[in-house]
Protein backbone atom coordinates (compact mmCIF):
# COMPACT_ATOMS: atom_id res chain seq x y z
CA UNK A 1 0.00 0.00 0.00
CA UNK A 2 2.81 2.41 0.88
CA UNK A 3 4.55 1.69 -2.43
CA UNK A 4 1.30 2.37 -4.31
CA UNK A 5 0.90 5.72 -2.52
CA UNK A 6 4.49 6.64 -3.39
CA UNK A 7 3.89 5.76 -7.06
CA UNK A 8 0.78 7.95 -7.15
CA UNK A 9 2.68 10.83 -5.55
CA UNK A 10 5.55 10.50 -8.03
CA UNK A 11 3.15 10.36 -10.97
CA UNK A 12 1.37 13.45 -9.70
CA UNK A 13 4.66 15.34 -9.39
CA UNK A 14 5.62 14.30 -12.91
CA UNK A 15 2.34 15.54 -14.34
CA UNK A 16 2.67 18.87 -12.53
CA UNK A 17 6.23 19.32 -13.83
CA UNK A 18 5.26 18.47 -17.40
CA UNK A 19 2.30 20.84 -17.23
CA UNK A 20 4.57 23.64 -15.99
CA UNK A 21 7.01 23.02 -18.84
CA UNK A 22 4.20 23.04 -21.39
CA UNK A 23 2.85 26.31 -20.04
CA UNK A 24 6.31 27.87 -20.05
CA UNK A 25 6.68 26.89 -23.71
CA UNK A 26 3.25 28.34 -24.46
CA UNK A 27 4.31 31.57 -22.76
CA UNK A 28 7.19 31.80 -25.22
CA UNK A 29 4.81 33.02 -27.93
CA UNK A 30 5.09 36.80 -28.22
CA UNK A 31 7.82 39.32 -27.60
CA UNK A 32 8.93 40.56 -24.19
CA UNK A 33 9.54 44.29 -23.78
CA UNK A 34 13.03 45.45 -24.68
CA UNK A 35 15.66 45.34 -21.95
CA UNK A 36 17.19 48.72 -22.73
CA UNK A 37 17.59 51.03 -19.77
CA UNK A 38 17.42 48.32 -17.16
CA UNK A 39 19.16 50.38 -14.53
CA UNK A 40 21.57 48.99 -11.96
CA UNK A 41 19.45 46.25 -10.41
CA UNK A 42 21.47 43.01 -10.32
CA UNK A 43 19.54 39.82 -11.03
CA UNK A 44 19.88 36.89 -8.63
CA UNK A 45 21.82 33.81 -9.77
CA UNK A 46 20.13 31.91 -12.57
CA UNK A 47 18.04 28.95 -11.49
CA UNK A 48 19.27 25.46 -12.34
CA UNK A 49 17.64 22.06 -12.23
CA UNK A 50 20.56 20.41 -10.41
CA UNK A 51 19.24 20.60 -6.84
CA UNK A 52 19.19 17.38 -4.86
CA UNK A 53 15.78 15.72 -5.05
CA UNK A 54 16.72 12.64 -3.03
CA UNK A 55 14.72 12.66 0.18
CA UNK A 56 15.65 10.67 3.29
CA UNK A 57 14.49 7.10 3.73
CA UNK A 58 11.87 5.85 6.15
CA UNK A 59 9.29 7.94 8.00
CA UNK A 60 11.35 11.15 7.70
CA UNK A 61 11.49 10.82 3.94
CA UNK A 62 7.77 10.12 3.76
CA UNK A 63 7.13 13.34 5.66
CA UNK A 64 9.41 15.33 3.33
CA UNK A 65 7.66 13.93 0.27
CA UNK A 66 4.19 14.59 1.66
CA UNK A 67 5.19 18.14 2.60
CA UNK A 68 6.39 18.68 -0.95
CA UNK A 69 3.14 17.24 -2.32
CA UNK A 70 1.08 19.61 -0.16
CA UNK A 71 2.97 22.63 -1.50
CA UNK A 72 2.70 21.34 -5.08
CA UNK A 73 -1.06 20.68 -4.96
CA UNK A 74 -2.17 22.86 -2.08
CA UNK A 75 -5.72 23.60 -3.15
CA UNK A 76 -6.46 20.01 -4.15
CA UNK A 77 -4.90 18.61 -0.98
CA UNK A 78 -6.34 21.12 1.52
CA UNK A 79 -9.45 22.59 -0.16
CA UNK A 80 -11.02 23.79 3.09
CA UNK A 81 -7.93 25.92 3.79
CA UNK A 82 -7.37 27.47 0.34
CA UNK A 83 -9.74 30.06 -1.09
CA UNK A 84 -7.67 31.07 -4.12
CA UNK A 85 -6.61 29.15 -7.21
CA UNK A 86 -2.97 29.41 -6.20
CA UNK A 87 -0.72 26.73 -4.79
CA UNK A 88 2.39 27.36 -2.74
CA UNK A 89 4.68 26.81 -5.73
CA UNK A 90 2.79 29.49 -7.68
CA UNK A 91 5.00 32.00 -5.86
CA UNK A 92 7.86 29.85 -4.53
CA UNK A 93 9.21 28.90 -7.94
CA UNK A 94 11.10 25.74 -8.86
CA UNK A 95 9.60 23.98 -5.85
CA UNK A 96 11.04 26.64 -3.57
CA UNK A 97 14.59 26.42 -4.94
CA UNK A 98 14.80 29.41 -7.31
CA UNK A 99 16.93 32.37 -6.16
CA UNK A 100 14.87 35.50 -6.62
CA UNK A 101 11.70 33.41 -6.96
CA UNK A 102 10.69 33.70 -3.28
CA UNK A 103 13.09 30.88 -2.47
CA UNK A 104 12.25 28.65 0.48
CA UNK A 105 15.84 27.43 0.82
CA UNK A 106 16.97 28.28 4.34
CA UNK A 107 13.59 29.69 5.42
CA UNK A 108 13.45 27.11 8.21
CA UNK A 109 16.67 28.45 9.75
CA UNK A 110 15.37 32.04 10.01
CA UNK A 111 12.68 31.35 12.59
CA UNK A 112 11.78 32.26 15.29
CA UNK A 113 11.87 35.80 13.85
CA UNK A 114 10.49 39.18 14.85
CA UNK A 115 8.21 40.40 12.05
CA UNK A 116 7.21 44.03 11.71
CA UNK A 117 3.88 43.30 10.03
CA UNK A 118 2.75 41.29 13.03
CA UNK A 119 4.70 43.24 15.63
CA UNK A 120 5.73 40.03 17.36
CA UNK A 121 8.04 37.03 17.22
CA UNK A 122 6.72 34.36 14.84
CA UNK A 123 7.55 30.68 14.62
CA UNK A 124 7.93 28.94 11.26
CA UNK A 125 4.39 27.58 11.74
CA UNK A 126 3.08 31.16 12.03
CA UNK A 127 4.80 32.08 8.78
CA UNK A 128 3.32 29.08 6.96
CA UNK A 129 -0.16 30.02 8.14
CA UNK A 130 0.40 33.63 7.09
CA UNK A 131 0.69 32.31 3.54
CA UNK A 132 -2.45 30.23 3.88
CA UNK A 133 -4.42 33.23 5.16
CA UNK A 134 -3.03 35.90 2.82
CA UNK A 135 -1.46 34.53 -0.34
CA UNK A 136 -3.83 31.56 -0.57
CA UNK A 137 -6.75 33.65 0.75
CA UNK A 138 -7.74 30.80 3.01
CA UNK A 139 -7.65 29.59 6.58
CA UNK A 140 -4.87 28.52 8.92
CA UNK A 141 -4.06 24.85 9.28
CA UNK A 142 -3.55 23.31 12.72
CA UNK A 143 -0.10 24.22 14.00
CA UNK A 144 0.24 20.83 15.68
CA UNK A 145 -1.35 18.76 12.90
CA UNK A 146 0.15 16.33 10.40
CA UNK A 147 -0.19 18.76 7.49
CA UNK A 148 1.88 21.43 9.23
CA UNK A 149 4.38 18.85 10.44
CA UNK A 150 5.01 17.59 6.91
CA UNK A 151 5.24 21.10 5.40
CA UNK A 152 7.75 22.16 8.06
CA UNK A 153 9.70 18.94 7.49
CA UNK A 154 9.98 19.79 3.80
CA UNK A 155 11.20 23.29 4.72
CA UNK A 156 13.76 21.69 7.05
CA UNK A 157 14.94 19.47 4.20
CA UNK A 158 15.39 22.52 1.95
CA UNK A 159 17.52 24.16 4.66
CA UNK A 160 20.20 21.47 4.76
CA UNK A 161 23.61 23.14 4.90
CA UNK A 162 22.22 26.61 5.64
CA UNK A 163 23.49 28.14 8.89
CA UNK A 164 20.88 28.99 11.50
CA UNK A 165 19.86 32.63 11.22
CA UNK A 166 21.40 33.16 7.78
CA UNK A 167 19.74 36.22 6.30
CA UNK A 168 18.64 36.81 2.73
CA UNK A 169 20.35 39.73 1.01
CA UNK A 170 17.75 42.43 0.62
CA UNK A 171 16.99 43.65 -2.88
CA UNK A 172 14.90 46.59 -3.99
CA UNK A 173 13.73 48.09 -7.24
CA UNK A 174 14.85 51.67 -7.90
CA UNK A 175 12.72 54.47 -6.45
CA UNK A 176 10.87 55.19 -9.68
CA UNK A 177 7.31 56.44 -10.09
CA UNK A 178 5.00 53.70 -11.40
CA UNK A 179 2.42 54.32 -14.11
CA UNK A 180 -0.63 52.05 -14.41
CA UNK A 181 -1.39 53.12 -18.00
CA UNK A 182 2.04 51.92 -19.11
CA UNK A 183 1.58 48.87 -16.92
CA UNK A 184 -1.66 47.93 -18.69
CA UNK A 185 0.15 47.96 -22.04
CA UNK A 186 2.98 45.81 -20.71
CA UNK A 187 0.50 43.35 -19.20
CA UNK A 188 -1.38 43.05 -22.49
CA UNK A 189 1.85 42.52 -24.47
CA UNK A 190 3.76 40.20 -22.17
CA UNK A 191 1.54 38.76 -19.43
CA UNK A 192 -1.96 38.21 -20.80
CA UNK A 193 -0.90 35.32 -23.01
CA UNK A 194 -0.42 33.20 -19.87
CA UNK A 195 -2.39 34.96 -17.13
CA UNK A 196 -5.32 35.91 -19.38
CA UNK A 197 -6.60 39.32 -20.42
CA UNK A 198 -8.60 39.54 -17.19
CA UNK A 199 -5.77 38.23 -15.02
CA UNK A 200 -7.71 35.02 -14.39
CA UNK A 201 -4.88 32.54 -14.98
CA UNK A 202 -5.25 29.00 -16.35
CA UNK A 203 -4.19 25.62 -14.98
CA UNK A 204 -1.03 26.06 -12.90
CA UNK A 205 -0.66 29.66 -14.14
CA UNK A 206 -2.08 31.63 -11.20
CA UNK A 207 -4.65 34.42 -11.38
CA UNK A 208 -3.05 37.77 -10.59
CA UNK A 209 -6.27 39.55 -9.64
CA UNK A 210 -9.93 38.74 -9.08
CA UNK A 211 -11.76 36.61 -6.55
CA UNK A 212 -9.40 33.62 -6.93
CA UNK A 213 -6.13 35.53 -6.54
CA UNK A 214 -4.11 36.47 -3.45
CA UNK A 215 -5.84 38.91 -1.11
CA UNK A 216 -5.00 42.51 -0.26
CA UNK A 217 -2.94 41.47 2.78
CA UNK A 218 -0.49 39.32 0.81
CA UNK A 219 3.07 40.46 0.28
CA UNK A 220 2.59 40.56 -3.50
CA UNK A 221 -0.32 43.01 -3.05
CA UNK A 222 2.42 45.54 -2.27
CA UNK A 223 3.40 46.69 -5.73
CA UNK A 224 7.08 47.28 -4.96
CA UNK A 225 7.43 43.74 -3.65
CA UNK A 226 5.51 42.43 -6.66
CA UNK A 227 7.78 44.43 -8.98
CA UNK A 228 10.90 42.73 -7.63
CA UNK A 229 9.32 39.32 -8.22
CA UNK A 230 8.25 40.32 -11.74
CA UNK A 231 11.65 41.82 -12.54
CA UNK A 232 13.56 38.60 -11.88
CA UNK A 233 10.99 35.96 -12.87
CA UNK A 234 8.62 37.24 -15.54
CA UNK A 235 7.82 36.61 -18.30
CA UNK A 236 8.12 33.03 -17.06
CA UNK A 237 10.02 31.83 -20.14
CA UNK A 238 12.23 34.91 -20.42
CA UNK A 239 12.98 36.33 -16.96
CA UNK A 240 15.27 39.30 -16.27
CA UNK A 241 14.27 40.97 -19.54
CA UNK A 242 11.98 43.69 -18.17
CA UNK A 243 13.48 46.96 -16.99
CA UNK A 244 12.90 48.06 -13.38
CA UNK A 245 10.53 50.73 -14.71
CA UNK A 246 8.52 48.17 -16.68
CA UNK A 247 8.36 45.83 -13.68
CA UNK A 248 7.12 48.63 -11.44
CA UNK A 249 4.54 49.77 -13.97
CA UNK A 250 3.04 46.33 -14.56
CA UNK A 251 3.13 45.45 -10.85
CA UNK A 252 1.32 48.66 -9.99
CA UNK A 253 -1.27 47.95 -12.67
CA UNK A 254 -1.85 44.41 -11.38
CA UNK A 255 -2.10 45.54 -7.77
CA UNK A 256 -4.73 48.19 -8.57
CA UNK A 257 -7.06 45.51 -9.93
CA UNK A 258 -9.82 44.07 -7.67
CA UNK A 259 -8.89 41.25 -5.31
CA UNK A 260 -10.23 39.71 -2.08
CA UNK A 261 -10.18 41.71 1.13
CA UNK A 262 -8.59 40.53 4.38
CA UNK A 263 -10.45 40.85 7.64
CA UNK A 264 -8.32 42.42 10.37
CA UNK A 265 -5.78 43.96 8.00
CA UNK A 266 -6.07 47.26 9.87
CA UNK A 267 -4.12 45.68 12.73
CA UNK A 268 -1.02 45.08 10.60
CA UNK A 269 2.20 46.99 11.43
CA UNK A 270 0.97 47.78 14.95
CA UNK A 271 4.08 49.82 15.78
CA UNK A 272 3.41 52.27 12.95
CA UNK A 273 6.29 51.34 10.64
CA UNK A 274 4.15 50.32 7.68
CA UNK A 275 5.90 50.48 4.26
CA UNK A 276 4.68 53.11 1.82
CA UNK A 277 3.33 50.64 -0.74
CA UNK A 278 0.90 48.94 1.65
CA UNK A 279 -2.47 49.52 -0.03
CA UNK A 280 -4.67 49.90 3.06
CA UNK A 281 -4.81 52.01 6.22
CA UNK A 282 -3.90 50.58 9.63
CA UNK A 283 -4.72 51.47 13.23
CA UNK A 284 -1.17 52.68 13.76
CA UNK A 285 -1.72 55.59 11.38
CA UNK A 286 -2.88 56.57 7.88
CA UNK A 287 -1.15 54.97 4.94
CA UNK A 288 1.99 56.79 3.85
CA UNK A 289 1.19 58.10 0.38
CA UNK A 290 -2.20 56.40 0.60
CA UNK A 291 -4.16 56.01 -2.60
CA UNK A 292 -7.82 55.77 -1.58
CA UNK A 293 -8.98 54.74 -5.05
CA UNK A 294 -6.42 51.94 -5.06
CA UNK A 295 -7.69 50.67 -1.72
CA UNK A 296 -11.25 50.66 -3.07
CA UNK A 297 -10.07 48.72 -6.12
CA UNK A 298 -8.50 46.07 -3.91
CA UNK A 299 -11.73 45.68 -1.99
CA UNK A 300 -13.77 45.16 -5.15
CA UNK A 301 -13.52 41.37 -5.07
CA UNK A 302 -14.42 39.38 -2.01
Amino acid sequence: MMNERRDVTRATHARLWLTTIALAMACGRGDAPAAAGRGVTTPPPKATSTFDTTSPSGALGASVRRGHALLAATRDSLPSHVGSSLRCFSCHLDEGHRPGGLSLVGAYTRYPQYRLRRGRVDLIEDRVNDCFIRSLNGHAIAADGNDMRDIVTYLWWLARGVAVGDSVKSQNVPALAADTARGALIFAASCARCHGASGQGAGVVPPVWGAKSYNIGAGLARYRMAALFVLHNMPFDNPNTLTPQQALDVARYIDTRPRPDLAGKESDWPTGDRPSDVPYPTHAGPAVGADTARTYAHNGAH
